[in-house]
């Protein structure tokens, strides 16, 4: 049985790096079809020493567990170079999904992306729902089950 389904490739866009950060937006579905080349063009961006890399979901309409792997497998590329991985996310759907996956605290998350500011670029300032802030300007998300989800 054949399917008729058309290869997915996540449509993403690097906006470039702005005092050593790189901005990549996502857009639509992050599944097991777009998986893979998501997470070749993430490892890239992760390859270097030091890497700050900021992952822009809003515009995700849909994650799944593939998904869900490349973010992590991405926190853990950065990390292990001794760098940073920000996402930014306004949907209350999308941090219950981190929440019940038990990834909850795990990311540094930021309802915007940076602005401008004095000093380069600045994070807005106002928390995730539900998010216990770590002092200014970064929030760590806390989820509070039970968010609504957004529409």
């Amino acid at each position: 049985m054949s399917e008729n389904r058309a290869e997915s490739t996540p449509p993403h866009t690097v906006r470039g790096t702005t005092d050593g950060t790189t901005v990549v937006t996502l857009y639509g579905e992050i599944d097991l079809a777009s998986a893979v080349p998501l997470e070749s063009r993430l490892d890239a961006l992760a390859s270097e020493p030091h890497p700050d890399l900021v992952l822009d979901l809003r515009p995700v309409s849909f994650i799944d567990c593939a998904g869900l792997g490349v973010l992590c497998r991405t926190r853990k590329r950065v990390r292990a170079r001794s760098g940073r991985l920000r996402l930014v996310a306004d949907s209350g759907g999308f941090l219950r999904v981190l929440h019940i996956a038990g990834l909850g605290g795990v990311f540094e998350v930021h309802p915007h992306l940076p602005c401008p500011g004095p000093n380069g670029s600045a994070w807005h300032r106002d928390p995730v729902p539900g998010g216990p802030s770590t002092g200014p300007p970064s929030t760590s998300v806390g989820v509070v089950p039970g968010l609504p989800p957004s529409t």
